[in-house]
């Protein structure tokens, strides 16, 4: 049965048995039951999985290593469920310690499978977020490599920490104005939208705009910041109307 299809009590006694299970295979050294909830087809009891291992690398100091070694092996695994729950396991870790899991990043932006290709975005994303500086140096080793794929999925990474930190990211989002795939300059735009319409954040991200070279591309930028504001108009601090205001006023 679907995780959030079983009655709340029986949700949390099911989480807590991958909690034990989990923390009985690290502290034997073995990785059968974890293999097992990485490899679920449920989304939410791989969810469980990479959570319960983010929590035992921060309470159990001792183990850290062999953590680290064990995420080395899963994501190896011929089964992209488990390579994509490795990486999310890694994000968890990497929010606190970056350093350790770095590599495994790095791996997962050239997997084979979209999924776990896609894990690594949402880690960036979640890691940038709480551990921002070796995060967005990580990032910043990419935004120019011959893959366009890993430049658009850097791009669309850091996006999370730009939604109120947008000061942090811009410097890097400017090296890809005049990057000539599509994809990625689809993304470019998506990506100064979204940092755009949270509180200080316009400001922040037309000023920085002024000094683009690319004016064809911060024209595509202002129309998507613009749309942003209707579309997110529930969640926007400045109506569509007053930021069209402030940016022919300031832009």
């Amino acid at each position: 049965m679907p995780f959030y299809s079983l009655p709340k009590s029986e949700r949390t006694q099911l989480v807590d048995k991958i909690n034990w299970a989990i923390n009985s295979d690290i502290e034997k050294g073995k990785h059968k039951n974890i293999l097992t909830y990485f490899s679920d087809e449920d989304t939410y009891i791989r969810k469980t999985a990479y959570l319960a291992i983010g929590k035992i690398y921060i309470a159990n100091k001792d183990e850290q290593k062999n953590i680290v070694k064990l995420l080395d092996t899963l994501l190896k695994s011929d089964n992209e469920k488990v390579r994509q729950t490795a990486i999310n396991a890694a994000g968890e870790i990497g929010m606190h310690d970056f350093v350790p899991i770095e590599h495994l990043m790095e791996a997962g932006l050239f997997d084979k499978h979209h999924s776990v290709r896609n894990a690594v975005i949402g880690s960036i994303k979640k890691m940038g977020e709480k551990n921002p500086k070796p995060v967005l140096a990580f990032a910043k080793r990419f935004l120019h490599h011959e893959d366009k794929e890993i430049r658009r999925e850097i791009c669309h990474g850091i996006e999370l920490r730009g939604r109120k930190h947008p000061q942090d990211i811009l410097p890097l989002l400017r090296e890809l104005q005049f990057d000539k795939t599509a994809r990625v300059r689809n993304t470019l735009v998506h990506v100064l939208g979204q940092i755009a319409y949270k509180k200080g954040c316009l400001e922040t991200v037309i000023e920085d705009l002024k000094n683009w070279e690319n004016k064809e591309l911060v024209t595509e930028a202002l129309e998507e910041i613009i749309d942003v504001h209707h579309r997110y108009k529930n969640f926007a601090v400045k109506t569509q109307k007053e930021a069209i205001s402030y940016i022919e006023h300031n832009y």
